[in-house]
């Protein structure tokens, strides 16, 4: 039975950083691929929806080799985003009605940090989406996204759900931390999200009710996995 999937990415190709440069970003090639292969091969339907309807950036650095495994894992994910052509027709995020989808899917990168976070109706749908008991998969920066997700009291919806993310560990790695305004398990923690973290680089997946979440780009192939578990 086919079910319908909708990917909330990111809008924008930059992140401002905290000396208020524009570091060139977007989506995570991974985070979006590879989840995107599991539900297509399980015979479901995706929908891409981003806050204005504009068409999703592909963060450049995420098509490079050594972050896939060498040149034939850069090939493949190369292959698997042309494959994807509803991300050359997105819908507005405005216009989202959750009742259309069984299951809603956010890939990460660094744009999520940029418009995701401080976005009122990504925040809205989220809300709906956790009470609303469907499937729910966010991975790698993407849980940006969950700190828009307020309740009427102030307080986050996510609060004291268990949550998988982008690490402080991994931001440092990655050699953008110290450049940051703010790091992204930092400040779940601070709206009480449990932030359960793992090695640095390894998959990691987190399943807390209806609720998927992933660390990084490696988690986002057994997150997907998760998922599809949930809409069977």
């Amino acid at each position: 039975m086919s079910k319908k999937i909708l990917f909330v990415m990111t809008g924008v190709d930059y992140w401002t950083l905290a000396d208020d440069t524009k570091h060139p970003t977007g989506f995570w090639a991974e985070e979006a691929a590879a989840p995107y292969e599991a539900f297509k091969a399980a015979g479901h339907a995706v929908t891409v929806a981003t806050p204005g309807g504009v068409v999703p950036t592909v963060d450049a650095g995420s098509l490079a080799p050594q972050v896939n495994g060498g040149e034939e894992g850069a090939k493949r994910v190369a292959a698997a985003l042309a494959s994807f052509t509803e991300l050359k027709n997105p819908i507005q995020l405005e216009d989202v009605d959750l009742d259309d989808y069984d299951a809603v899917f956010y890939p990460g990168g660094h744009g999520p940090m940029e418009d995701l976070a401080v976005n009122a109706t990504s925040g809205r749908l989220l809300t709906l989406a956790l009470k609303s008991g469907k499937p729910l998969g966010v991975v790698c920066h993407a849980p940006a996204a969950l700190l828009a997700a307020v309740e009427e009291d102030g307080g986050n919806s996510f609060k004291g759900y268990r949550v998988a993310a982008f690490s402080n560990a991994e931001e440092t790695q990655a050699g953008l931390a110290d450049k940051a305004k703010w790091l992204l398990e930092s400040r779940l923690v601070e709206a009480g999200v449990d932030v359960q973290v793992g090695e640095p680089w390894a998959p990691n997946v987190v399943v807390d009710r209806n609720l998927v979440t992933g660390q990084n780009p490696a988690s986002s192939a057994p997150l997907a996995a998760e998922l599809l578990k949930k809409l069977a």
